[in-house]
């Protein structure tokens, strides 16, 4: 079996709490821009933005991946940046994760109210090849990316 670890270390793991997700069906670049949107974000507010972007009232800005992208109105205003969607698959899968991470906290006795998040990343996962046939002989790639993502909450003053 492969092992997995944080891509950050800490010394004191009693003041922070983890939590990952293997193998999301969703591509790592709409799960980068997620991630950023809610990095530095108290647990609260990620997890009510979030709720936002599901609703598709409040777009995630889209700075990397973000050609052709429609600009959605009052994002300039907020973030600085006029490209934006709203990845509501991604949203459900990190608004999974942040209520895993607040559980985690809560067993290791942090006060939940004052979580901040300190680090989010994903990664990419595998990369799942099946190949669709075609008239002629031909053959057309399915390939399906996943993604792995990590995120680290720690009490915030």
């Amino acid at each position: 079996m492969p092992e997995w670890s944080y891509s950050l270390k800490f010394r004191d793991e009693a003041r922070i709490a983890k939590a990952m997700m293997w193998d999301v069906p969703v591509h790592p670049k709409v799960m980068r821009e997620v991630c950023e949107a809610v990095r530095g974000m108290k647990v609260k507010e990620a997890k009510e933005y979030l709720r936002r972007v599901i609703d598709k009232v409040e777009p995630v800005p889209f700075r990397r991946a973000h050609r052709e992208q429609a600009h959605k109105r009052g994002l300039a205003d907020k973030w600085g940046w006029p490209a934006g969607r709203y990845p509501v698959k991604a949203a459900r899968y990190i608004l999974k994760l942040l209520d895993n991470v607040e559980n985690n906290a809560e067993v290791k006795g942090l006060d939940v109210e004052r979580i901040k998040i300190i680090h989010i990343a994903p990664h990419k996962g595998l990369t799942i090849k099946r190949w669709m046939p075609r008239a002629f002989g031909r053959a057309t790639p399915r390939f399906r990316v996943t993604s792995h993502v990590e995120v680290i909450v720690s009490e915030g003053d």
